[in-house]
């Protein structure tokens, strides 16, 4: 089993940012987190790929 890791700081910033925000509105859509992240970290489109399929492999993970 692999695990992803995130490759800059921003990145993980931008994955602590989701999770705090997944805590506080669980139903919001792990595309809009993801795109609400990039502007905020402003991810490159490879960063915001890679973001969006760690989340999504979170959800798999661990689900609700």
């Amino acid at each position: 089993m692999s695990t992803m890791q995130p490759k800059t700081e921003k990145l993980k910033k931008a994955i602590q940012w989701i999770s705090e925000k997944r805590k506080e509105n669980p139903d919001t859509a792990p595309g809009k987190l993801v795109d609400d992240a990039g502007f905020q970290f402003d991810l490159s489109p490879k960063d915001s790929q890679f973001l969006l399929r760690f989340v999504k492999n979170d959800d798999h993970q661990n689900p609700a």
